[in-house]
């Protein structure tokens, strides 16, 4: 029997990952709140061992194996490398992980992980980690939030871009990138250009242009043209807006996400021509009301054929 096998029936899920301050703890509540309301068993698991005062109840707390203080006191190691710690112990104790998650099998999981950039760009721990859930059969996304702050700042948008591109290469996993705190992008400054420009990442020549137009960023114009240019040549990094106390964003982040880990094309939820229609296409794709304009459509037309007949 395999491994695979062992682990049950498939779980479904998202792995919440991101920097420091980018929200993935709110996320996760607001997300497990979202879909519990749409009739979803949702489970909240804390991989962070740094996250001392959850702000909720979860079905499962890393701070039960290891908790960061506790390296940092026991090994005299700082906050990064105690994190690094922390994962590098969670990945020898898989079994603990895969003990602790077969209760919550039948639940929608989300897993809240540390907000350490390196853990997602270069590190192999966690990437192991999540390797040996999808070996458990858990079908994951991750959802990456990035500040939409970073908007109102070409440089660091352009940073955000290059962090985002590597955490995608190494995690590998069906990637979701979001802009968190939409609601608060307005305290932050004016923007350059339109949103629609950031989230789909259209030509960033332009954003290299307007580096250029600060005398700092002048010198390293080349450099720059360089970093955007590996971004387009991959073409693969994109973000979704989101606003947690928004219904209608918060219904994009989850559509999005449940395409990527195909919880759309599952059996619990929706399997029906509509359903899988919205996810195809990007859209809503209202089955019924397309069958009611053919009736209408096949109606008129018999009406035609039998006036007709009548004439001859």
């Amino acid at each position: 029997m395999s491994e695979g096998s062992r682990g049950g029936a498939l779980a479904f899920g998202q792995v919440v990952i991101g920097p420091p301050g980018s929200g993935k703890t709110t996320y996760c509540q607001a997300m497990g709140a979202f879909l519990r309301r749409l009739g979803r068993s949702v489970a909240l698991v804390n991989l962070d061992p740094a996250n001392e005062a959850l702000p909720g109840p979860c079905a499962l707390d890393i701070a039960e194996l290891v908790t960061l203080p506790d390296v940092m006191d026991t090994l005299g190691l700082g906050p990064n490398g105690g994190l690094i710690y922390c994962m590098e112990y969670l990945e020898a104790n898989a079994d603990w992980l895969r003990d602790r998650l077969q209760p919550l099998r039948g639940h929608y999981v989300l897993f809240d992980c540390p907000g350490q950039v390196e853990l997602y760009t270069h590190h192999q721990a966690l990437k192991n980690v999540f390797a040996q859930l999808a070996k458990w059969n858990f079908r994951l996304a991750a959802v990456h939030l990035v500040d939409s702050h970073y908007c109102t700042d070409p440089g660091k948008f352009i940073s955000v871009l290059c962090t985002s591109l590597c955490t995608m290469l190494h995690v590998e996993l069906p990637h979701v990138n979001v802009l968190s705190k939409m609601d608060l992008i307005e305290q932050y400054g004016k923007l350059a250009f339109n949103l629609d420009y950031y989230t789909e990442v259209l030509d960033l020549s332009y954003l290299v242009d307007h580096l250029a137009s600060d005398p700092f960023f002048r010198n390293f114009r080349r450099l720059n043209e360089k970093l955007v240019g590996v971004i387009e040549d991959y073409s693969l990094v994109s973000f979704v807006p989101l606003n947690v106390q928004d219904k209608q964003s918060m219904q994009r982040v989850m559509q999005a996400v449940d395409k990527a880990n195909g919880f759309s094309f599952g059996e619990r939820e929706r399997r029906s021509l509509e359903a899988l229609m919205s996810a195809a296409v990007g859209a809503d794709f209202h089955f019924s009301s397309t069958l009611a304009v053919q009736e209408k459509y096949v109606q008129s037309q018999d009406k035609a054929v039998e006036e007709e007949v009548m004439d001859l």
